[in-house]
């Protein structure tokens, strides 16, 4: 049982590798060999990837907002992880949905029939449209974050407008937000590639959808708080 699982990881890593390398190939090569990628499908992907993900990014970084105001804390810090954790959930287990679907019923295969590469044509799009909406996201979800403090501070701390923008400001630190805008960049490349391949990479029918869509959501929450836990340490050292 042990070689079968040491076999079956050492598949799924190598599998990840050659998916990240095709699609270095398509995003940075390609394109000077005449080889373009669509920008229509990027940004229906940005839509369903990021747009349609606002809402709930929103009421999450308000609510920590809210939360953090009254623990006197810092949101910027937090921002990036948790609205990784809501593209997580939220998106990256719907591209390993889509992606398992169309692997289990045949229509990757009939892609490369006609020619066409599967990564150029259904992971490049999602990638571009993660690396813009997921930083985009975090800016967002800082802004809501910072209303809900303020929501906080307003009305149930009695204070005025300006003195929690001044607060606000002399606890702010510009590398919070650039450490941050740095980890959704790195966040967003683990969410989608894992998503993407965990996709592509199904076995099984109907059950190996499920089962990919919920390893990859495993999969994508342990690599981000590992990295967190790496950034934060390297950002530490080197501050």
């Amino acid at each position: 049982m042990g070689v079968l699982a040491f076999c079956a990881l050492k598949r799924q890593v190598k599998n990840y590798l050659q998916l990240n390398l095709s699609l270095l190939y398509w995003i940075l090569i390609a394109p000077f060999t005449g080889q373009f990628f669509k920008i229509a499908p990027i940004f229906r992907q940005m839509v369903f990837i990021g747009v349609r993900a606002a809402p709930m990014v929103a009421l999450t970084a308000f609510s920590v907002g809210v939360t953090l105001a009254m623990q006197a804390a810092h949101s910027l810090e937090m921002g990036p992880v948790l609205i990784a954790v809501i593209v997580i959930g939220r998106s990256g287990s719907a591209v390993a949905a889509e992606l398992g679907t169309m692997k289990v019923s045949e229509e990757i295969e009939a892609l490369e029939v006609m020619a066409i590469n599967p990564v150029q044509y259904l992971v490049v799009p999602r990638f571009l449209a993660m690396m813009v909406m997921l930083p985009a996201l975090t800016i967002f979800g800082n802004y809501i974050g910072i209303v809900g403090g303020w929501a906080v501070c307003r009305f149930a701390l009695n204070f005025n407008t300006a003195g929690y923008i001044m607060r606000a400001l002399e606890s702010a630190d510009t590398w919070d937000l650039y450490s941050g805008m740095i980890k959704s960049a790195v966040f967003a490349w683990i969410i989608i590639t894992i998503s993407c391949n965990a996709g592509l990479n199904v076995e099984g029918g109907a059950e190996g959808v499920g089962q990919a869509t919920t390893a990859s959501v495993v999969q994508a929450l342990l690599a981000m708080l590992v990295m967190n836990a790496v950034l934060t340490g390297i950002f530490f050292f080197a501050g």
